[in-house]
């Protein structure tokens, strides 16, 4: 037992996030366990989140409001003792003190990157005199500005033993160098410090090859080219774009009720808790649309990035942005009238720095609505009335800047019972120097003596469900078309088969066949055609990981050989490339979980739904790439009676405000309406 004074602290909920008080309840406890002085760097301080059997009890008490059972809040914690390869994970129990486990982990078990670190080591290495002196050779400007990005060094099986940085450097337009916030990716230089970080000093310094082979040359006098800025002053901004403004004069049609340190959301039937932590930000909890439940739980689990160059050292660049850093940690602070638009409620979220504090992560979270365009309209034709309706949807954003990329990722809700999950990337490719004159198969030249590297996305999204209650399966329908017969002697017809899927594994959507994953629960049936209740799997196609299966980028990348993976539900098992990814060796994550051939059927399961792209980057993409979308989506199919947003309000032009713009004049003209039937929907315009 510890002699850690813990605060008074009312009740939390128990998928509620750590409070501040909390987390540093946590890290003292884990302090007063270690001899006085010795120096902890604490990487992760967050919620353990309960047994799901145990919420689940909890979650039935809460909704049919029954006296709720205690649940302990338990913390889970990451650290070093510091300039150390002992790197540890614990479980303190908050409510009484106690350190529930505490272990030192194994070999090539890593730790993810931290602000406080990385900073420390943009520090050292220019304060080296090896790397100085390499800068030296270059012959640089007078007053010019050197770069770096520490890269989390990946995994080869070479000398990757102990926890390493790759640091790739960048200049400062020289003729501007005091502006801090020059794109400094248009100007790579060749010169390469690897940081140990556990002496945290330079150990080698690598020259990169610049050629299209492996040949190293010798570091000599750089050509400086010209500067590509984004920023917007350095361009010759656009005039001629008028104001588009989101207004809701009544305010927003949502409602936020704050729970401590999480939010509850109510909107159009659809109602939520949301939580944030460190590595997957933004967590959806006890989802439900019209008081019935469909999951438990969802976040996105991973992500990874692995680029094309096969030449040391770039093979080893095979980002996990997620738990190599984690987008709770990099989330930024939105803006009003910059990241969102419209009436906006921010969350806020607390998390955990380097010493065990309590780093403070405002505006993470934006929630707003806007307009889906038409949701559904049927004109009859012999009348000539229409009935249309616009679909409203809620959005809960989130943006994270890990490094030179920033992901837009967001949940969207609509009034027709379906989510959707939106992945926005952008931000500014990752470059590498080229001779000039040189061209290969595996980048592109983007600005003059600049590669930028053909990458893949792979994104994992966790879906936990409880689709009107627990015990669900997964199926896949596909369409196959009849053979010709006397039944069918045009050769037209088709059908649709659906098959169970009984075991965990990795599944593909075959789109030629119209393959569909839908999640269902087999003993809650329609009541207008006796099918189960579903939500189906909507993800765009995407191509695999490209590195060969003795790679260890696909052993490590667990989830990207397919675009679905199910498991048996087991606690704790929340991240698709594993729990510990930096430097990783596989073995821990979904592929292996899935090698567990367990039954899946009428049982608690999980799915990660895969979806990515193969960036090929183009010269539009530099210096700064326009928004490359993809989502995910979850339907109902067959779980509502009819179409669930018939009761949406009419679209109609008193509630919408339109205005004509005059075609010759292209100004406003207010006078003009659109008939209105007598029921209030839109008829033809009134001439």
């Amino acid at each position: 037992m510890s002699n850690v004074q813990l605060d008074q602290v009312t009740a939390h909920h128990p998928l509620a996030p750590l409070s501040a008080s909390e987390i540093a309840a946590a890290a003292q406890i884990i302090k007063a366990s270690w001899p006085a002085r010795t120096n902890l760097q604490f990487k992760v301080v967050t919620l353990e989140e309960p047994p799901k059997n145990e919420v689940l009890r909890y979650l039935d008490a809460e909704h049919s409001k029954q006296p709720l059972p205690s649940i302990s809040r338990r913390a889970f914690l990451n650290y070093y003792i510091r300039n150390t390869n002992k790197f540890h994970e614990a479980i303190v129990d908050l409510s009484t003190g106690r350190v529930l486990h505490n272990v030192l982990l194994g070999a090539f078990v890593h730790a993810n990157s931290d602000g406080a670190e990385i900073v420390a080591i943009e520090k050292l290495i220019f304060e080296n005199e090896h790397v100085q002196a390499a800068i030296a050779k270059l012959e640089l400007p007078k007053g010019t500005v050197v770069i770096s990005d520490p890269w989390i060094f990946g995994s080869d099986g070479v000398n990757d033993e102990d926890r390493l940085y790759q640091c790739f450097l960048y200049l400062r337009d020289p003729t501007n160098s005091s502006e801090a916030d020059s794109n400094h990716y248009a100007l790579p230089i060749p010169i390469s410090p690897v940081v140990s970080t556990e002496s945290m000093t330079v150990i080698r310094i690598e020259t990169l090859p610049t050629g299209a082979d492996n040949t190293i040359k010798p570091i000599g006098k750089y050509k400086v080219q010209p500067p590509n800025e984004y920023i917007p002053e350095a361009q010759t901004l656009r005039t001629d774009l008028k104001p588009l403004n989101v207004v809701q004069p009544e305010g927003a049609s949502f409602q936020v009720v704050q729970e401590g340190t999480s939010s509850v959301i109510s909107w159009q039937k659809w109602n939520f808790r949301v939580g944030f932590n460190q590595r997957e930000g933004m967590v959806l909890y006890d989802v439900r649309y019209d008081n019935r439940s469909l999951f438990y739980r969802l976040s996105l689990s991973d992500m990874n990035i692995p680029y094309a160059d096969p030449r040391h050292p770039f093979h080893k660049k095979s980002a996990f942005d997620l738990g190599d850093v984690g987008a709770g940690i990099t989330a930024n602070n939105l803006k009003l009238g910059c990241d969102c638009l419209g009436s906006i409620y921010y969350l806020d979220a607390v998390l955990s720095d380097d010493k065990g504090g309590v780093l403070p992560m405002p505006n993470v979270v934006c929630i707003h609505e806007q307009d889906g365009g038409i949701g559904w309209k049927h004109t009859n034709y012999r009348t000539g009335r229409a009935a249309v309706v616009r679909s409203r949807e809620l959005v809960l954003q989130s943006i994270i800047t890990v490094s030179n990329y920033e992901y837009i990722l967001a949940f969207i809700f609509n009034q027709a019972g379906e989510i959707g999950y939106e992945i926005r990337a952008t931000g500014i490719l990752s470059t590498q120097p080229i001779d000039e004159g040189i061209e290969v198969p595996f980048g592109t030249v983007v600005h003059p003596g600049v590669l930028a590297v053909h990458h893949q996305h792979i994104f994992s999204l966790r879906v936990d469900p409880y689709l009107d209650g627990g015990d669900n399966r997964l199926v896949y329908d596909e369409a196959h078309a009849m053979p010709r017969s006397n039944f069918n002697p045009h050769g037209t017809g088709y059908t649709v088969k659906e098959t169970v899927v009984e075991k965990s594994g990795g599944y593909d959507i075959d789109y030629d066949n119209n393959r569909t994953f839908k999640i269902q629960n087999n003993s809650v049936r329609n009541p207008v055609n006796g099918k189960p209740v579903a939500y189906k799997i909507q993800a765009p196609a995407f191509q695999k990981i490209l590195s060969d299966k003795d790679s260890f980028n696909y052993k490590r990348a667990e989830f990207s050989d397919h675009n679905i993976y199910v498991v048996k539900y087991k606690d704790g098992e929340l991240f698709a490339g594993g729990k510990y990814t930096n430097q990783s060796r596989g073995g821990t994550g979904v592929r292996s979980w899935a090698n567990r051939n367990e039954s899946v059927v009428d049982t608690d399961f999980v799915v990660f739904i895969q979806a990515g792209i193969n960036h090929v980057p183009r010269v539009e993409d530099f210096p700064v790439m326009p928004c490359e979308i993809f989502k995910i989506h979850l339907k109902p199919v067959n779980f509502f009676d009819k179409n669930p947003a018939l009761d949406v309000a009419p679209s109609v032009q008193n509630f919408n405000k339109s205005v004509l713009v005059n075609a010759s004049e292209q100004h406003r003209q207010p006078s003009v309406e659109a008939t209105v039937g007598q029921d209030g929907t839109c008829c033809a315009p009134k001439l």
